[in-house]
């Protein structure tokens, strides 16, 4: 752009941020944040609120925005270009013809976020705006860090993300029909009817993504890696999940009645996907699924005491209440699992043995273990990177050989690695 913005000091702008909270309060001297066509490049805006305001056609190039409150902001034409935008809601918020190149949106949430090409009216130099001129803006987020966010059903069309980092992100319903993400990493990302039509996945890395119900056949896939991704479960998945739903009323049998009818349940190895909700509840202690599929699957308050689930894939599984005293979880995979009051707790076996859980080299980054109960839990190599650990009940001793870096509610003593 060409035209000048008039820059505001730090202090002024903390002026416009009080106004905009008391109208958003509905206290009196409320006034709604209008920062258009603005240099405010650089300021701080960390944990603001300052939702439902207008930033349009402003520079916040290299502005500091971590953890604020943008749902529903109008960030329309903004330059954001190396801005700090880490654990930001932006839910809602119009970003089209934005460019976030190099920004730092960790663990922001993005959902239905617009990022589109747009139009963008720009007032001429020195008559302002009796004199307009329409300039056509790209959605640009060339190498921008989106790891963890949350990007379920945004408006990504046509934006250039090449070499951006989405690296276990949510972009679940997502639309990026004829975006450019050309070397960008989306591995572990959680695309499930995300719609990739004409997009540009050249030399994209999809390892291990969860491509559910995408259609990939119309995208570009030069050199695409997509070593371990989870497609649509086929018709002999489908057609099995009856066999598993039996093996698994057998092994709750077995359960309530104490060993006397049905047996534990083996399913090493099974792609659980198929039986979507109705594991809810179900009492399987025991149960031995190493290296099973449960991604994004509903176990609340299931019962899995005991239960080997080493290497299991939980990533985005519903655990919050789940009762995994005893457990083996080595190796599994629970990043964006929630498991909000679920109890890892040591499995009593008689009046002098019990049996801890394990959580050792287990990957839970961006999962939710609020209010969790990891008494005793090994956590030995566990990557717990932007987790939540908010009233979790755990030690700095049990983190002190796990990774922790921006993990929110970690115990005094804890040291991020």
């Amino acid at each position: 752009m060409t035209f000048v913005r008039r820059r505001l000091t730090q202090g002024e702008l903390d002026m416009f941020v009080q106004a905009h909270v008391r109208f958003l309060e509905g206290r009196a001297g409320g006034r709604r944040a209008a920062l258009k066509f603005l240099d405010l490049s650089s300021l701080d805006l960390s944990e603001s609120l300052l939702d439902d305001a207008d930033f349009t056609g402003s520079s916040l190039e290299g502005a500091r925005l971590a953890g604020a409150r943008l749902e529903r902001a109008v960030l329309f034409g903004c330059d954001l270009r190396g801005a700090d935008l880490t654990g930001a809601t932006l839910r809602r918020a119009d970003l089209r013809g934005a460019c976030l190149r190099g920004a730092n949106l960790t663990q922001a949430d993005l959902a239905q976020a617009d990022f589109r090409e747009g139009v963008l009216a720009i007032p001429h130099a020195t008559k302002g705006l009796s004199a307009v001129k329409n300039e056509k803006m790209v959605g640009i987020a060339d190498g921008a860090r989106f790891a963890g966010a949350v990007l379920d059903g945004s408006r990504l069309d046509g934006v250039s993300a090449h070499k951006a980092d989405f690296t276990d992100c949510s972009m679940r319903g997502a639309r990026l029909n004829g975006a450019n993400l050309k070397d960008a990493d989306l591995s572990g990302a959680l695309m499930d009817g995300a719609d990739v039509g004409g997009a540009n996945l050249a030399g994209a890395r999809l390892r291990g993504a969860v491509l559910t119900d995408v259609a990939m056949e119309a995208a570009r896939l030069d050199r695409t890696d997509m070593t371990g991704a989870l497609r649509t479960p086929d018709a002999a998945m489908i057609a099995r999940a009856e066999t598993l739903l039996e093996s698994l009323k057998d092994a709750m049998a077995w359960a309530e009645s104490g060993g006397v009818l049905g047996q534990p349940a083996v399913l090493d190895g099974e792609d659980m996907r198929s039986l979507g909700d109705r594991l809810r509840g179900f009492r399987l202690p025991a149960i031995s699924a190493a290296g099973a599929c449960f991604v994004g699957m509903d176990l609340r308050d299931a019962g899995f005491q005991g239960a080997n689930l080493t290497g299991a894939d939980l990533r985005c599984a519903d655990l919050r209440g789940a009762d995994l005293r005893g457990a083996r979880l080595t190796g599994a995979l629970l990043s964006k699992a929630d498991l909000g009051g679920a109890s890892l707790t040591p499995l009593p076996l008689s009046k002098t043995r019990s049996m801890p859980a394990s959580l050792a080299r287990a990957e839970l980054r961006y999962a939710s273990l609020e209010a969790c109960d990891l008494t005793g839990a090994d956590l030995n190599g566990a990557d717990l990177a932007g987790a939540d650990l908010t009233l979790a009940i755990v030690t700095a001793e049990q983190l002190s050989n796990a990774r922790v870096d921006r993990v929110k509610g970690l115990p005094a003593g804890s040291v991020a690695a």
